[in-house]
C-alpha cells in the first residue's frame, strides 16, 4: 500500500486518532486524507506487530471507528485538533 510521505508529528497524531475509539476512519480521512486501508497499513508499518495485533482486534469491534456504523451523531466528543 502507497502511504503519503508524512512528517513524524503527523503519524504521531494519525495513531493518536486510530487508538481513540470515538475518533472514526472518516475524521481521519477528512482531516489527513488517509484511507482506512492506508491508516492500518500506517500503524502496521509504526507499531510493534503485537500492538498491531491488539489495535486490529479491538478496532474490528468497534462500530464508532465508522461513521455509518454508529447509533449517535449530535453530542459526540469532537478534540479542538480534529478538523471535522
Amino acid at each position: 500500500m502507497k502511504l503519503p510521505n508524512l512528517d513524524s508529528q503527523t503519524i504521531d497524531r494519525v495513531i493518536e486518532m486510530a487508538w481513540e475509539d470515538r475518533t472514526s476512519f472518516d475524521a481521519i480521512e477528512a482531516q489527513f486524507g488517509l484511507l482506512e486501508k492506508q491508516v492500518i497499513a500506517l500503524m502496521r508499518r509504526e507499531m510493534k506487530e503485537s500492538s498491531f495485533k491488539m489495535w486490529r482486534e479491538r478496532v474490528t469491534k468497534r462500530n464508532t471507528k465508522h461513521l455509518s456504523q454508529r447509533e449517535f451523531i449530535a453530542g459526540r466528543f469532537k478534540s479542538h485538533n480534529q478538523k471535522t
